[in-house]
């Protein structure tokens, strides 16, 4: 195993591609985060082919989420995942919803809140967002989520256009 300690917490982190082999980028980040000490995969959710968020003018992204039990903290984690964007040759800062190599964030991290500069948990928009409900959803189903409510409810609320789940065998073009 990675080394989780007794004390861990459950967490669900957000994967997102739209760049140089979307579904590469994320097989490849699922390996790096479970290679990650002190964190151990629980569950993974299938693969979502989504709208951009904001500029309509680059690809389509594929999305998924990954529970991971975890030792880590909050902080620690996000440091983590960041440097996992950054050796898949993640750009910061240039375009907000901007095309991208690799987007990984901390959606959940036990049933915590946290509102701080660097890190927001939940995830801001989270119950908003159909492409990060629906793979949560695949990885629990009966989920609570911290000020939001039941990930069934929000669910039932949210609008799943332009969300399509990919097969095995699709190609990201």
């Amino acid at each position: 195993m990675n080394g989780v300690s007794p004390q861990t917490l459950t967490a669900f982190i957000g994967l997102g591609s739209n760049l140089e082999s979307p579904i590469a980028q994320l097989k490849s980040a699922r390996l790096a985060i479970n290679a990650l000490d002190n964190v151990q995969e629980l569950a993974f959710s299938s693969l979502y082919a989504s709208t951009p968020m904001g500029p309509q003018d680059q690809p389509d992204y594929v999305n998924a989420v990954m529970c991971v039990a975890t030792s880590l903290s909050p902080l620690d984690l996000l440091h983590a995942l960041q440097a996992i964007e950054l050796e898949h040759g993640r750009v910061r800062g240039v375009q907000r919803w901007g095309a991208r190599t690799l987007d990984l964030d901390v959606l959940l991290y036990g049933d915590q809140q946290i509102d701080t500069p660097e890190l927001t948990v939940p995830h801001k928009g989270i119950a908003e967002r159909a492409f990060v409900l629906v793979p949560l959803s695949d990885c629990d189903a009966d989920l609570l989520i911290s000020g939001k409510g039941k990930l069934s409810d929000l669910l039932r609320n949210c609008p799943s256009t332009g969300l399509r789940r990919l097969n095995n065998y699709e190609s990201s073009s």
